[in-house]
């Protein structure tokens, strides 16, 4: 979890906060959000090295997700 800057904090730590992240390789689940279809955000589980999704679940609700193929 980042630690949030505190508000007055010089531009250099918001721009660490909000731009800089780990680009882990191998599995890793993210964040989605469905802007053009349900609006919903979603936790997809995804590898970053083979861009494959093994799964994916409502972020809100928990509830899996079928992946079609």
């Amino acid at each position: 979890m980042l630690e949030r800057p505190a508000p007055g904090a010089g531009s250099e730590a918001w721009i660490d906060y909000v731009y800089l992240r780990d680009n882990p390789r191998g599995a890793y689940e993210e964040y989605w959000h469905h802007t053009s279809g349900c609006r919903r955000w979603l936790v997809v589980s995804r590898d970053t090295a083979t861009h494959e999704i093994s799964g994916s679940r409502d972020a809100a609700l928990g509830t899996v997700i079928e992946v079609a193929r």
